[in-house]
């Protein structure tokens, strides 16, 4: 029968506004399951306000006190225990999943198409609407014509794995035409086909941007440079006397969305194995974690190289996990997000709904929109890219707006 969601994940629902929702996983272990799980969680637009987790390499045990960033946020905490139980050794067979077995995998791209009249904030609203119905946005394709209306073009893929059936498409399709009433002129369901892969990756990156938006020495530059508020700080400690089997790394870095995912993440990628984590509640904006880590091996790390090269990844990872900028187009502006691709493929969740959020808020309009990967000598990466509109408030020729634009949309992005 197997194990059911039942016996894997709990959900403790906050007793009053403001409290914390507590999330328990107890299964069997996998490598990187904790960047997995803090991937859903982050997908679900909450923040991980504490931590606590074991593992003897065969047995896991997690407890996640989780909120919404929002208070007018609403989060289907149903979904999300199914969620967190499909990302476990346990639920390897279809379980929870009833129509899973007759469709395409969860990996199969649809083409959403979006025929809209434009309208300031109608890309984010779009998208919004995309989150809560539960997809992920892997591409898009979004073009303003000279008469005023907007082809959205989503390469999407479906977290509740029902987009196979013709009920779920036609529901979201019904579903966006009633929200968007007027504006909407006409919406499209279908399988993404060969056709489409174009959509996949957009043209090369201008080398002169490229070096700019991947400058692997981001953070060693000066942090008023990048926040002109927030000092930036990140400090690691080896501890290689406390066991003969582990290392600690004693870590304490600013409080940011997505802050122990990135750390995990950079774990997870340098093939390291955490036995025991602690994320501690943020103080005065500070964030103290614990991990005690060692190699697939089951040994320590004690060569001096291998420690300065994940300590230096970690800083990476919690000081600039995400990389923005603006550049001239020719006679165009463009904001320009790029954020790590895990090992697994999938880029960082929410950043598309984040960038538009905060242009949306600052009264500026996306002509056009697409997303891509773009490689470079280390990894790979996910980039944004946003052509902007002019806007009275933040006229895109001055240098001055600029910086706030981008001050504006990385501050939305790390949360604070």
């Amino acid at each position: 029968m197997g194990i059911t969601s039942e016996d894997v994940v709990l959900i403790q629902p906050a007793k009053t506004p403001g409290d914390h929702t507590v999330v328990t996983v107890n299964c069997p272990d996998k490598a990187g399951l904790g960047c997995d799980i803090c991937r859903v969680i982050l997908e679900f637009g909450l923040r991980i306000n504490r931590a606590d987790f074991s593992t003897d390499g065969r047995w896991c045990y997690m407890v996640f006190w989780v909120a919404p960033y929002s208070s007018s946020h609403r989060v289907d905490w149903e979904s999300l225990k199914n969620r967190v139980y499909y990302e476990t050794p346990s639920c390897l067979g279809p379980y929870y999943f009833g129509n899973k077995s007759d469709g395409p995998s969860s990996s199969s791209l649809y083409l959403l198409k979006i025929f809209c009249v434009d309208r300031k904030g109608l890309l984010h609203d779009v998208t919004k609407v995309l989150t809560e119905l539960e997809f992920t946005i892997q591409r898009v394709k979004v073009m303003t014509t000279p008469d005023g209306r907007v082809v959205d073009l989503f390469l999407i893929t479906d977290n509740l794995q029902l987009l196979h059936t013709k009920e779920r498409q036609d529901d979201t399709c019904r579903y966006l035409l009633n929200v968007f009433k007027d504006n909407c002129i006409d919406c499209e369901m279908q399988v993404a086909g060969p056709q489409y892969e174009t959509l996949r990756a957009f043209s090369s990156i201008p080398e002169a941007v490229a070096e700019e938006l991947f400058n692997p020495d981001l953070f060693e530059m000066d942090s008023g440079e990048q926040l002109g508020e927030k000092k930036e700080k990140a400090t690691i400690t080896v501890d290689n006397q406390l066991s003969p089997a582990h290392t600690l790394l004693q870590i304490e870095c600013v409080d940011q969305k997505g802050l122990f995912y990135d750390i995990l993440r950079t774990s997870k990628e340098c093939n390291i194995g955490v036995a025991y984590g602690r994320f501690a509640p943020s103080k005065k904006g500070l964030r103290n974690v614990d991990l005690i880590i060692q190699q697939t091996n089951g040994k320590k790390i004690v060569d001096p190289k291998h420690l300065d090269i994940l300590c230096t990844r970690l800083k990476h990872a919690m000081l600039h996990p995400l990389r923005v900028i603006i550049v001239s187009r020719g006679p165009d502006t463009e904001l320009l997000v790029a954020n790590p691709v895990e090992l697994s493929g999938k880029g960082r969740p929410r950043v598309f709904y984040d960038v538009t959020s905060a242009l949306r808020k600052s009264g500026i309009c996306i002509f056009s929109a697409e997303i891509g990967r773009h490689s470079t000598q280390d990894r790979e990466w996910e980039v944004y890219r946003f052509l902007l509109d002019e806007s009275r408030e933040f006229p895109l020729s001055s240098p001055e707006s600029r910086s706030k634009i981008v001050k504006r949309v990385r501050r939305t992005l790390m949360g604070w």
